[in-house]
């Protein structure tokens, strides 16, 4: 006897965002309208859809009134999906049946002066959602086995931290960095700010700690070559240089940290005066404090250095239009927000160790962030530092040994100053890493670094599976921020890989093999490299199309183009879009009624 299909019992749930939403859509109209759909049997509005209560509310409907979809119009999905189905899941419920239905970014935020359209537009979208979740099946999260070791990329000061955290742990971690040596740029410092340590003694504490430890394997001069495989099983191979010679191998990890660092931003030939002997930059400077160290006076090239003009953003903030693009046409738009209080603390160096030098400090704005690094601004001003502000559109002149500036704090008056070196305040850039962005099709923000998937739910992960970033290969960030998310990276991987198996996502291409007709039409545009391959059919039947689960990311690409229509993205299929535009283009209820 064949099993009655189970009744469909919907669950619409509006919030109110706190006024966010409620402020402008309707919400209690919203629930109304929806009450109205033959299928949905519970329609209600709550204050906070998010807080304990309205999760409550949902879980005592799912096992009181039998609701076996739930569809929450509120914000973002990245904000509270999770959140929803993890309720879903504590209430017995499987937690794929749940739609999030976005009336806060969508409509009330950006229909602020039309509440009556932003009333309407919330409904449409939540029958949409309603239309969708009627014809979702329950899914299941895909497994898959995971190796208990890690590959980390870079043996900066973030990579080590992150090496000693994920081996403290008790996973396996091979730590490859392509030039000679660790350290990244610690190498090129000396007192770090704020705590004044030195950073060759802070690099030797690390070293010596990752080379004593039994679970870290360090390989120096040694390059990423390729990567295959998925979050739980990547087969990465790399090329060590030892001696002039080469040497190749296969490591096998179940995840990867990405902790490549930054470059030095490399003013082109005149920007500021760069190319004249007097000009230097930040880091050049700071080498020739290291050098002049105990002598009675400071002098470049031979000659006594006496007066001394600091430049900001070299490199940064650059405006289009107003600076030069670098190669790729672009300018470096972001604030590298460690310069200013760098720059300070060079300063303040200088002025300690050469109270009679003259320094003047030219700049847009001072953004002095970090706890107590405002101490440094005021340490420099009151040992005689002149401070010179221009506007963000103008570039101060530099020719020879002098520049000039039209300053703020003066009515925008024009200054000229002369000074035997002028040191310009160069922001970071992200380090070329393009190689491995193209291996693993990396995601990469406007500002050139690695983007993560949330700055703040999910601050170092990548849309990639297993794969997590450490330090600057993110953006710009002092030691302390760098080593943080360092320890936040190796955490992420330690949970990813504690249990032995990873649980992915169901939202993967699936293969309707009788009515697939082995175009091909699907490899060709599937951009992620085994997730789609041809496999024989019976004798005399063309090749069908089969789904690696772990590789596939859902991204849709391979049913945009399949004629018979044999791919859907579980969760996502081709019914369902049908329907929602269906209910997208339907006259709400009430519309055009006096």
């Amino acid at each position: 006897m064949s099993q009655e299909p189970e009744e469909i019992r919907v669950g619409v749930y509006v919030c109110h965002c706190g006024g966010n939403i409620s402020d402008v859509v309707d919400v209690k109209r919203v629930a109304q309208e929806l009450s109205q759909y033959p299928e949905v049997k519970v329609a209600t509005n709550y204050m906070f859809m998010c807080s304990d209560p309205g999760q409550q509310l949902i879980i005592d409907d799912i096992q009181r009134n039998n609701i076996n979809r739930v569809v929450v119009s509120a914000c973002s999905p990245a904000l509270h999906e999770l959140t929803f189905r993890s309720a879903l899941q504590r209430a017995g419920l499987n937690p794929y049946l749940y739609e999030n239905v976005n009336i806060r970014e969508q409509v009330s935020w950006v229909h602020k002066g039309n509440h009556e359209g932003a009333t309407e537009k919330a409904i449409r979208l939540t029958k949409a959602g309603v239309e969708k979740i009627i014809r979702q099946d329950p899914l299941e999260v895909i497994q898959v086995n995971a190796l208990p070791a890690v590959l980390v990329i870079g043996a900066g000061i973030a990579g080590m931290r992150s090496a000693l955290a994920l081996a403290d742990r008790g996973l396996a971690v091979t730590l490859v960095e392509m030039t000679d040596k660790m350290g990244g740029r610690l190498n090129e410092m000396s007192a770090v700010y704020p705590t004044e340590q030195q950073a060759s003694d802070i690099l030797k504490d690390l070293q010596d700690k990752v080379l004593a430890h039994t679970k870290i394997a360090v390989s120096l001069n040694t390059k990423v070559v390729g990567i295959d495989g998925f979050v739980g099983n990547f087969t990465v191979r790399v090329s060590a240089s030892v001696d002039g010679s080469t040497t190749d191998k296969e490591i096998k990890v179940g995840a990867i940290v990405i902790a490549s660092g930054y470059d030095h931003y490399q003013p082109r030939d005149g920007e500021f005066g760069w190319g004249s002997p007097n000009v230097i930059t930040l880091p050049q400077f700071n080498q020739l404090l290291d050098s002049a160290k105990g002598s009675k006076g400071l002098s470049h090239n031979g000659k006594p250095v006496k007066r001394v003009a600091f430049i900001h953003c070299v490199g940064s903030r650059q405006i289009e239009g107003v600076h030069e693009p670098q190669s790729d046409g672009k300018v470096s738009d972001y604030c590298s927000r460690v310069c200013c209080t760098a720059a300070l603390h060079s300063i303040n160096r200088l002025k300690d160790a050469y109270p009679a030098v003259k320094v003047f400090d030219v700049y847009r704005d001072i953004r002095t962030y970090g706890r107590g690094h405002e101490q440094y601004y005021v340490d420099a001003s009151k040992k005689g530092t002149l401070f010179f502000r221009h506007r963000d559109d103008e570039i101060p002149q530099v020719s020879g040994n002098k520049i000039t500036v039209h300053d703020i704090l003066t009515w925008n008056e024009e200054v000229e100053m002369e000074a035997d070196l002028i040191v310009l305040v160069t922001g970071m850039i992200p380090r070329n890493i393009s190689d491995i962005i193209s291996m693993l099709k990396l995601p990469v923000g406007l500002d050139r670094f690695l983007q993560e998937v949330h700055p703040k739910l999910r601050p170092v992960e990548l849309a990639n599976n297993g794969i997590l970033i450490a330090g600057t290969c993110q953006g710009p960030m002092d030691i302390i921020e760098s080593c943080a998310t360092a320890e936040a990276a190796a955490s992420k991987v330690a949970i990813l890989l504690s249990k032995g198996t990873i649980e992915l996502d169901p939202f993967v291409a699936r293969i309707n093999e009788e009515l697939c007709d082995g175009c091909e039409l699907c490899l060709a545009e599937c951009e992620y490299k085994g997730a789609l391959t041809m496999v024989p059919s019976d004798a005399g039947q063309p090749a069908k199309a089969r789904v690696n689960p772990a590789l596939c990311v859902g991204c849709g690409a391979c049913a945009a183009v399949c004629p018979p229509r044999a791919i859907n993205i579980a969760g996502w299929s081709l019914d369902q879009f049908d329907a929602m535009v269906d209910a997208l283009v339907s006259e709400p209820a009430g519309v055009g009624k006096e």
